[in-house]
Formats: structure tokens, sequence, C-alpha cells
């Protein structure tokens, strides 16, 4: 997979899964741009590791309708074109219906379809006005196993996510015919930060033996799936969901 010339947009990619995603990217060719909303030190951290040069890192808060729409001009303008976005940003948290008030449910709801829904539907949709302009391009939609087997404490995320996957289906039949190519990716647990509290608790290792690996996924090998859907040769997987989750979950 190379991706030399190209210009990659990586939500999310100042740490975890869209860290390893940008430097995927920058070692095949890639110029990326790397997006974060709070962390700005760690995105710094992240384009030190990246191979090559003219990356840059850029804030937006995705939830915000015109903070995406800067974004992706501003990635388009300072390298000219945009040839892949990767909608990795999101965010997580729980509030189960038992136990959240009907003011918390609604908050709980708000917060997390704005970013990880309306947000990458939002990216999407600017993105992919400079692609077909530009005769093609590549979007990869990071989801989660949680959208197939559900979210009892977090209903908002595995509903967030599931409606990801539709929409990347969606969009994969309607932009097809101009060359726009779409998969997404739906992992399981991850070695992440986001992550890590959940996996040093008691029920780590429980969450470990759900895969007969024995173990969680890496976030390398996350960003190896994305990287692959967003390669040249991948186009007849448009519309495809590839499952990393080490066979802890599995789908008909």
């Amino acid at each position: 997979m190379q991706f030399d010339k190209q210009t990659a947009l990586v939500t999310g990619g100042s740490r975890g899964i869209g860290r390893e995603i940008a430097k995927g990217f920058a070692a095949r060719g890639a110029r990326v741009a790397v997006h974060f909303n709070h962390n700005a030190k760690a995105a710094e951290q992240t384009l030190d590791q990246l191979a090559g040069d003219r990356h840059f890192a850029l804030r937006a808060d995705l939830a915000d309708s015109a903070q995406v729409q800067r974004m992706i001009d501003e990635v388009a303008a300072r390298m000219g074109r945009l040839d892949i976005l990767i909608n990795n940003a999101g965010i997580h948290e729980e509030c189960a219906l038992t136990e959240c008030t009907y003011d918390e449910w609604g908050t709980h709801f708000s917060r997390i379809m704005g970013v990880n829904l309306l947000g990458a539907a939002n990216a999407m949709h600017c993105a992919a006005q400079y692609m077909i302009r530009q005769g093609g391009g590549r979007i990869v939609n990071i989801s989660s196993r949680g959208a197939f087997r559900g979210e009892p404490t977090a209903p908002a995320y595995g509903a967030s996510k599931a409606a990801l996957n539709s929409l990347g289906q969606s969009l994969a039949k309607l932009l097809a015919p101009h060359k726009i190519f779409i998969g997404t990716v739906a992992p399981g647990f991850v070695e992440t930060d986001m992550a890590a509290e959940r996996l040093a608790a008691p029920d780590g290792d429980d969450i470990r033996a759900q895969s007969p690996l024995g173990r969680v996924a890496k976030p390398q090998e996350v960003a190896y799936a994305a990287l692959f859907l967003a390669s040249a040769g991948a186009e007849f997987t448009t519309g495809t969901i590839i499952d990393v989750n080490g066979a802890s979950y599995l789908r008909s």
C-alpha cells in the first residue's frame, strides 16, 4: 500500500488509533493533516512521529458544523487537494437508562451523536465536494463492535456507531459513480487511552478473554485495516464493514 503525494485527513489523530493511522499513511508517502479538539500537545507529538514532511495539525470541534466546514476547507487549501478522509474521532460515555435522569439521557445522546455521527456526516459531506471535483477519493469510518452487539450502559455510543455504519453504506452506493469509495472498520476493545481504565479494572481479564487470542487489539491492527480500505486496489470493497475484534464477537 502506497499513498505517494496523496493528502489524508485523520480526525482524532492526536493519539490512539488515529495516531497509528496517521503514522501509517505518512510512512507510505502521504501528507497527513492531524485533527484534534482539546489536546494540542498530543497532536504535536503525533506530528513528531510522522515520516516525511508537510504534515500539520488543526483543531476543530466536530460537534460544530461550521468548524467541520472550516477544517475541510483548510486541509484542501493547504494541501491543494483532499484524497482520503478518516473519520476516527469519537467520544464514549456511559448512561444506563435505568440510572440516568431524563435530562442526563438527553444530554448523553446529544453529546455523543453530535460528535460520533453528525460530526462524521458533516465531514463526509464537505470532503465529498472536493473529491467529486478532483475525480475521486476514499473515506474510512471507524465504528465499533458495539454497533452490532449492543452497548447496554452506553446506548448512545452503540447507536451512533450503528448509524455511522448505515450512513457509510448509503453513501458508498451514492458516491461510487464519482469514484469515491467508502469503507468502515469496526474494532472491539483496543489498547488505547480511552479503554485503559476499563482494561485495568477487575474485569479486564474477562474482556481480554472474550477473544480466543486472549487479548484486545493493538491500535496498529486497526490502522492496518483502515489503510487497506483507503488503498488503490480496494475499490470493490466499497460499502464493506471490516471487523477487527479478534473473533470476540461474530456476526452473520
